[in-house]
């Protein structure tokens, strides 16, 4: 904490009205602090005007100085406080929000999880305060305070409020010292890489590469190549070096999705990497050392694919380290309604467009079962702002399988785009509904996909091909 006088000295150079102002300044910074509350004082333009001398506790010795006249979404994230964030919402409603939770970070200090509480400036305090503040927002480390049941949480990018989700923030701030392999499993469309990015972003390798590999979506040679990269003539068409993804995210992360899919002779090759830190370019025999730290993740269950022989026991154990299970958005309904007006505040701000969700149309998000978890969240809430033609979004503006889940209908599968074969080798017909025949199927098999691939007579090659294209995995 700074001394009596420096905390004298920083009052001195705001433009304080009076001696009186001078003094309720340094009285209120010290007693907040002997709490351990920080604060940010904002001006209408949600301009810093005043920070406490805590945050430099916080964020590094010198940074309070340097918030001042920055605007506050540059320390608390535009996601609360952009323009339609909703903390700068509530404040120019006047009134006031308290436990949510965010990450605090400026300049190159570690990122830290505060607690926060806002709330517009009353007028009759102006006496003891800068005149140009307005708003007044105190924060406290979160490991030190209990937030609201309902308070929503933005972590990385990351809005949730269900205890599942909040467990899995703490444990990445766990893991922010650490360097094991970590491997996260959970239904597709969970949201897997963005716990990835967490994770990277709050290690001591954030400075460096977050580098991510779909280990499903190339064939095994094309695989092994962008994995470890080649040299030129190794094989037909390989007319120069190729530098692999371990080789670039050798001070990042390397995130390898999918690998459940990895082949068995990629297998092999990754175990070596865990074990001895070492690999060969494909047509060389030199070893190369990597220092990528590894995060893998997958939508099946690894444990089966070791009974069935898919996957090196050996491999699994070295790959769950430190696992974490993404819950699907069924298993967390709290978090639809925030997931979904954070969604929602992001596709406006990218077309220049104001919505809001109507109560209505946010029961019917909430009474939907949401097979394709966050990513179908975001698919039907870019749909609603495409299609609404007024300011709020209505019911009618929603899917037409969100409409009648939130009336109890069964919606049936509908045949298929283009033809694929029933488990009895007949072809389905063509028509528009593929989407919801793979999402029924897909859900009845719990998002695995060799068993929707059997239960739909397809090669999972050909399933996969299918999902990508329409954006289902």
């Amino acid at each position: 904490m700074a001394s009596t006088t420096e905390e004298l000295d920083r009052a001195d150079s705001v433009p304080l009205t009076s001696t009186l102002t001078k003094a309720a300044l340094y009285g209120i910074t010290r007693a907040l602090a002997s709490v351990g509350r920080a604060f940010v004082c904002l001006d209408p333009d949600f301009r810093i005007v005043h920070v406490s001398d805590l945050i430099d506790r916080l964020l590094g010795v010198g940074t309070a100085t340097q918030l001042n006249g920055r605007r506050v979404e540059e320390l608390l994230g535009p996601e609360l406080f952009g323009p339609r964030g909703p903390l700068r919402q509530a404040l120019l409603d006047g009134q006031m929000r308290e436990g949510w939770r965010a990450t605090l970070r400026f300049g190159s200090g570690p990122p830290r999880l505060v607690s926060i509480t806002a709330a517009p400036m009353i007028p009759e305090h102006s006496e003891i305060c800068d005149p140009r503040v307005a708003y007044l927002v105190l924060l406290r480390p979160a490991e030190e305070e209990q937030t609201c049941p309902e308070a929503p949480v933005f972590y990385s990018g990351v809005v949730a409020c269900s205890p599942s989700m909040q467990r899995i923030f703490r444990l990445v701030e766990t893991l922010q010292h650490s360097e094991a392999t970590v491997l996260i499993t959970g239904e597709s469309g969970t949201g897997k890489e963005v716990v990835a990015r967490a994770i990277h972003e709050r290690s001591a390798r954030a400075g460096g590469p977050f580098i991510a590999v779909n280990c499903g979506a190339l064939p095994p040679d094309l695989l092994e190549s962008e994995l470890f990269g080649h040299v030129r003539g190794a094989f037909t068409g390989a007319i120069r070096d190729r530098v692999g993804r371990f080789e670039l995210a050798s001070q990042g992360t390397l995130f390898l999705d999918e690998i459940g899919d990895l082949p068995p002779l990629l297998q092999v090759k990754l175990l070596r990497v865990l074990q001895e830190r070492q690999y060969e370019r494909v047509g060389e025999s030199t070893p190369r050392t990597t220092n990528a730290r590894i995060v893998a993740a997958t939508n099946v269950d690894l444990r089966v694919a070791m009974r069935e022989g898919r996957l090196r026991e050996d491999l699994y154990y070295r790959l769950c380290v430190v696992p974490i299970e993404v819950p699907p958005l069924r298993e967390r309904r709290e978090d639809i309604a925030p997931l979904a007006m954070s969604l929602l505040n992001r596709i406006t701000a990218q077309h220049g467009l104001m919505r809001r969700i109507s109560p209505q149309a946010m029961r019917s998000l909430l009474d939907y079962s949401w097979p394709g978890n966050v990513r179908e969240l975001a698919n039907v809430i870019e749909y609603a702002v495409a299609v609404a033609k007024m300011e709020t979004i209505l019911p009618e503006d929603l899917p037409e399988e969100i409409r009648l889940a939130a009336h109890g209908a069964f919606v049936p599968p509908q045949p298929l785009a283009c033809p694929l074969p029933s488990p009895r080798g007949e072809a389905t017909s063509t028509a528009a509904g593929e989407v919801q025949q793979l999402l029924a199927a897909l859900e009845a098999n719990h998002w695995r996909r060799a068993e929707t691939a059997k239960a739909l007579g397809l090669s999972r090659s050909t399933l996969w091909r299918r999902m990508r294209e329409l954006k289902l995995g």
